[in-house]
């Protein structure tokens, strides 16, 4: 690979160190590193799940990000708080305001709650080099809100992400060049730990031989792209530590999709229950691809079983001759597959996706079904009252019985109490 026909950005990639844990540790009054504190959708739920564990109590007692409330021993030292999203996110937007002082908005990307990109090429007048504008971020925001962080530079946001989450984390901040990419990045094994590679994609990868980032790397191109589309471009890219993303677009180029997944608060043993949830799901997947005024021709739906029972489950996909952004149509799909796969065992997780994706003003009228505009037309009628009055302001009948979940995840932000 010729390096010297790729621009090199000098690229910050900024963690904060076990987030919602951290946060909590400070409001109150105690030390993030050090403390033993972990943060809980639901504290009156033992089966609630563990959303972050501060380093000391991850070190200490190997509790981490997915343990469950009953996992954590009783020991009068771990602190157990439930999260507050709206704090959190408060305080992301206060760190991201940090960020202004150093970059201009438009070299700031933020990733996630607690992950933010900065390109900061032309600032080293300002801040120094690359190393000693790290380290003034990291102190400025450990001083101004007594949080830690990590940093990982790179020369794009592919490397600098790597960095952070495979050395950065360890050392506080690190950097990873194209020279390193054949000592640490082709070493990177098992596939997930690369960024972009979920456990399915791995399976599939592992079935084509590949068990490395170098085996990735050296896979005949032709082959993947032939296997994954424009997907399997990027893969061999990435495997060589080539991203050209820009700060601001979307890391992963590829297929847009719209998707909704969830975790029963409970064991769902009745068809019925199950197929109530699946209405409230298809509901929210629509709307969330109508609000980007897009359609899609591929529905997929993703059944988890109870641990109880052993756990397992299956994922299928099914694709539809007309793209739709409508509830219903969605829903008929996720219905269909449901009754071909389900084998009657006790449900605990529910997922789905709309893909395929296509402008919605694309969509072809059906001379077979004269009440298809009318059903896509109120979609956005609904959305706008939604958008006005509130997510529960307009609900199924489904969301108001025992089973739904729709009415009372209303009231939550990001997914747990406010």
């Amino acid at each position: 690979m010729d390096y010297s026909k790729f621009e090199k950005k000098t690229i910050l990639c900024v963690d904060m160190k076990s987030f919602y844990a951290s946060c909590s540790a400070v409001e109150m009054g105690l030390d993030p590193l050090t403390c033993y504190l972990a943060v809980v959708g639901d504290t009156e739920r033992q089966g609630s799940v563990v959303l972050a564990a501060s380093p000391a109590l991850k070190r200490d007692f190997d509790i981490r990000t997915g343990n469950r409330l009953f996992e954590i021993p009783n020991d009068s030292r771990i602190h157990i708080v439930n999260a507050r999203m709206s704090s959190y996110l408060k305080q992301s937007m206060e760190i991201t305001r940090l960020f202004h002082r150093y970059v201009p908005k438009e070299c700031i990307h933020t990733y996630s709650v607690d992950e933010s990109f900065l390109q900061i090429d032309g600032t080293e007048r300002l801040w120094g080099g690359r190393f000693e504008a790290a380290n003034k971020i990291r102190k400025e925001i450990s001083e101004t809100f007594g949080l830690p962080c990590a940093i990982g530079i790179g020369p794009n946001m592919l490397m600098a992400k790597l960095c952070l989450d495979l050395e950065a984390k360890k050392y506080g901040v690190a950097e990873w060049t194209y020279d390193d990419i054949p000592k640490k990045v082709w070493s990177i094994s098992p596939l997930s730990k690369m960024w972009g590679i979920g456990p399915r994609l791995e399976r599939t990868l592992n079935r084509m031989g590949i068990m490395n980032v170098e085996q990735l790397a050296k896979y005949p191109l032709h082959l993947l792209e032939q296997k994954f589309g424009v997907m399997g471009n990027q893969l061999y890219h990435h495997a060589w530590g080539v991203d050209l993303s820009e700060i601001g677009a979307p890391i992963m180029q590829g297929q847009v999709s719209f998707g909704k997944s969830q975790i029963l608060l409970r064991d769902y043993h009745e068809q019925k229950e199950v197929k109530h949830v699946i209405l409230e799901m298809s509901e929210e997947v629509a709307r969330r691809a109508r609000r980007a005024g897009k359609a899609g021709r591929t529905i997929s739906l993703g059944i988890g079983y109870s641990k109880d029972e052993g756990g397992g489950g299956f994922h299928r996909s099914r694709s539809i001759d007309s793209p739709t952004s409508i509830t219903l149509e969605i829903y008929d799909v996720c219905l269909q597959l449901f009754q071909e796969f389900y084998t009657g065992r006790t449900v605990r997780k529910i997922s789905i996706a709309l893909s395929n994706i296509c402008e919605d003003e694309e969509v072809q009228l059906d001379l077979f079904n004269m009440k298809r505009p009318k059903q896509r037309d109120l979609g956005y009628v609904m959305d706008s009252i939604r958008e006005k009055y509130g997510s529960d302001a307009l609900l199924r009948a489904v969301s108001y019985t025992e089973a739904g979940t729709a009415l009372h995840r209303s009231k939550l932000v990001g997914g747990h109490k406010a």
